[in-house]
């Protein structure tokens, strides 16, 4: 058999393959670019804008003005007594809210997981409130947090049992905890999906085996179910991390009608306070109100 000429083509060929492997690649290419384009224009431009104001007395209104200042803005930053505050509340929403909410996720995607009829129903009730607008849940948790027992749904079932009604977004020291039990009830159904395809991807195998050899409920959950979702957990505290580190919407909707006290999370004391600086004659909506 005589060899091919080893000519322009045929190295051409040997280098990237044949001529439709070349036409798939431009097209994955193609097909790539418009997710590329929005990526860097919306998330790696903005942020790489981010480094680059920090370090100048930049006016929104007056974008040609541009002033380096150095580390002039950390300086204020850090000496700001409610920028501190409002580190501490973050952090403690954090700290809270993510075991919190990931054991409800798990505990929701344990009671699920089973095929009985009728179980998805209950998926569905149990993930519906994290498909609902953020917006839309706080103000109807803002309706059963009020502290009017005539409007207030929580409040009239504590008098009915003769308590005193609770000042749920009104006081101080319940405000956060009732934002966290919040954004936990609000949020869990997605981590549930997440678990539940965890717990589906687990051999049943391991299950037998374990009661073969006398594992009870709670050792199988020790021993073959945390094991199986060492990988799913982890995720899951990182994204959960990841949302309780930005909170803004529902303690910013919940709020806005607390008067004037410490400020709330960061991202909220952080718009505030760029609306600050470049409005003059801030109204009070715009204030940092209280969560702890």
């Amino acid at each position: 058999m005589v060899p091919l000429p080893f000519n322009r083509e045929r190295r051409y060929i040997m280098k990237y393959g044949t001529k439709n492997k070349v036409h798939e690649r431009r097209a994955a290419f193609l097909f790539i670019l418009p997710a590329v384009v929005l990526l860097a224009a919306f998330l790696i431009l903005p942020a790489v804008s981010t480094v680059r104001y920090a370090f100048t007395d930049y006016n929104i209104l007056r974008p040609d003005k541009i002033k380096f200042c150095g580390l002039d803005n950390f300086v204020e930053l850090f000496g700001d007594r409610d920028f501190k505050k409002s580190l501490v509340n973050t952090i403690y929403f954090t700290v809270v809210v993510v075991p919190f909410q990931c054991i409800l996720a798990l505990l929701l995607a344990m009671l699920i997981s089973s095929r009985r009829k009728g179980v998805s129903i209950f998926r569905a009730a149990y993930f519906s409130p994290n498909i609902t607008s953020m917006v839309v849940v706080a103000i109807l948790w803002s309706v059963l947090y009020n502290p009017n027992p005539s409007t207030g749904l929580l409040n009239a079932f504590l008098t009915k049992l003769g308590f005193a009604p609770c000042g749920f977004l009104t006081d101080p020291k319940t405000s956060m905890n009732s934002i966290i039990f919040m954004s936990a009830w609000q949020a869990a159904g997605y981590q549930m999906m997440i678990f539940l395809a965890g717990l589906q991807a687990i051999p049943g195998d391991q299950y037998e085996a374990a009661s073969i050899d006398g594992a009870g409920a709670f050792q199988k959950f020790l021993y073959v179910t945390l094991p199986g979702l060492k990988n799913v957990i982890k995720y899951v505290v990182m994204i959960t991390m990841i949302q309780a580190m930005k909170l803004f919407t529902q303690p910013y909707v919940m709020t806005r009608a607390v008067p004037r006290t410490p400020p709330g999370p960061l991202c909220i004391i952080s718009m505030n306070r760029a609306s600050r600086a470049e409005i003059s004659g801030t109204p009070a909506a715009w204030q940092p109100y209280s969560l702890s």
